[in-house]
């Protein structure tokens, strides 16, 4: 089974992406982010389309802003959207859905961003953090996670620390809530697969950090252990990030079972070359 999580930022404009890409990678499971259609929208968008490649599909959105939504060849059964008594700001947002594929409880996710350290905003993320922690330790004993997490986990995981000083996605409180999270049973399936690479994620559009390499990985693939022992291969999809109207952030995939363009997958993600002076380039929206 081929599970893949993609933040789309706008499935609308990403279409002439993700329906070729969709015939390339030949996903079991999809899970997307941003989507930022209502549910009614999205089936007239895409509906006829993914009925034709054997795609069931579970979504929950917004007009223009937020939006997730499964895509599973291997059924789908108990579609949840939401998180049962979570936060919202001030209402509830489309940012999480749950469905059971082929045996595994998927919950695709959209981690509020936090906007600023101790704004509102960054506090009603960490409620909602804590909220899915609370649906996740629930169970079933077979669950995976995957989505735009909106948090770094490590230094590792950013082209320059120094870049990020003052900003959210890698505060102390961020990287606490996303370790709760995982302490539930969570394995990060990529970090087990490339344990001292940097592999990034995502990369703004503005001042050439695609090119430059200066990015961030912060969609992620979380995994309890019956789903983590079965993965033969992890790995970053690069080609979706390049040529005309990507999304800024790369799709993540995982094969379970067996792994059909090898362990680490068709695309070796290069490892970001090491800082040579830290604090030397700076984020495109850092003053």
């Amino acid at each position: 089974m081929r599970i893949a999580t993609w933040n789309v930022n706008s499935v609308k404009q990403r279409v002439p992406r993700l329906l070729p890409w969709l015939d390339e990678r030949r996903p079991d499971v999809v899970c997307l982010q941003e989507t930022k259609l209502t549910d009614d929208a999205f089936t007239e968008l895409l509906g006829k389309e993914l009925a034709e490649r054997e795609y069931e599909v579970a979504v929950h959105g917004e007009a223009a802003w937020n939006g997730v939504a499964i895509l599973s060849r291997v059924g789908l059964e108990d579609v949840v959207a939401g998180i049962a008594d979570g936060p919202g700001f001030p209402d509830p947002e489309a940012r999480a859905v749950a469905a059971t594929c082929g045996g595994i409880r998927v919950v695709s996710v959209y981690v509020p961003n936090g906007r600023e350290p101790g704004s509102e905003h960054y506090q009603y993320k960490l409620a909602w953090l804590a909220a899915l922690r609370q649906m996740i330790a629930a169970g079933p004993e077979a669950t995976l996670v995957a989505g735009d997490m909106n948090i770094a986990p490590t230094d590792e995981d950013v082209f320059d620390p120094d870049a990020y000083i003052g900003q959210t996605h890698v505060t102390p409180p961020e990287r606490e809530a996303l370790a709760q999270l995982q302490a539930v049973g969570l394995r990060d399936i990529v970090r087990d697969h490339w344990p001292d690479e940097r592999v990034f994620t995502y990369w703004d559009y503005r001042a050439g950090m695609f090119h430059q390499d200066l990015g961030m990985r912060i969609d992620l693939v979380l995994a309890t252990e019956p789903v983590a022992g079965r993965v033969k291969a992890a790995w970053v999809d690069r080609q979706a990030r390049k040529g005309k109207g990507p999304s800024d952030h790369a799709p993540v995939i995982i094969d379970l079972d067996e792994a059909p363009d090898g362990d680490i997958g068709p695309v070796v993600p290069p490892p970001s070359a090491p800082v040579i002076k830290r604090g030397a380039k700076k984020l495109p929206q850092a003053p």
